[in-house]
């Protein structure tokens, strides 16, 4: 399911991730920050609002996601980031946290980093 949403989310297929969350999904994002969104997005209108908020903060954003673990109710995710833009060049490690019930993503949350994503998962900080 988390790997679907990363392909549908890679190929920019805005319809697929919808099919693919939950219609309360709550999802926080580091993009968030740059677009001056101050709380997660939620529900499927915040999934619109988010890839609004790619398109406005990001030339080019691409996310390689290498390994997918489920911790408990979490599958955590790490891999690299690379996104560019007139005003800031990102790249290196991050972190997803996902929580999938009844078929569908009803949590996601980007980690600055690999570390902040593995350290919110086994407890060490909030999720």
């Amino acid at each position: 399911m988390v790997k679907a949403v990363f392909a549908a989310f890679a190929e920019r297929d805005f319809e697929r991730v919808l099919d693919l969350v939950d219609p309360e999904v709550e999802f926080a994002t580091v993009t968030s920050d740059y677009a001056g969104h101050t709380e997660p997005y939620r529900g499927h209108e915040g999934i619109r609002e988010y890839f609004r908020d790619v398109a406005l903060v990001w030339d080019d954003l691409r996310l390689s996601p290498s390994d997918f673990r489920q911790i408990g109710d979490s599958i955590l995710v790490t891999g690299r980031v690379s996104a560019r833009s007139p005003a800031r060049i990102v790249e290196g490690s991050t972190g997803w946290v996902f929580r999938v019930n009844d078929g569908r993503v009803i949590y996601g949350r980007v980690y600055p980093s690999a570390r902040d994503a593995e350290r919110a998962v086994m407890g060490d900080g909030a999720l």
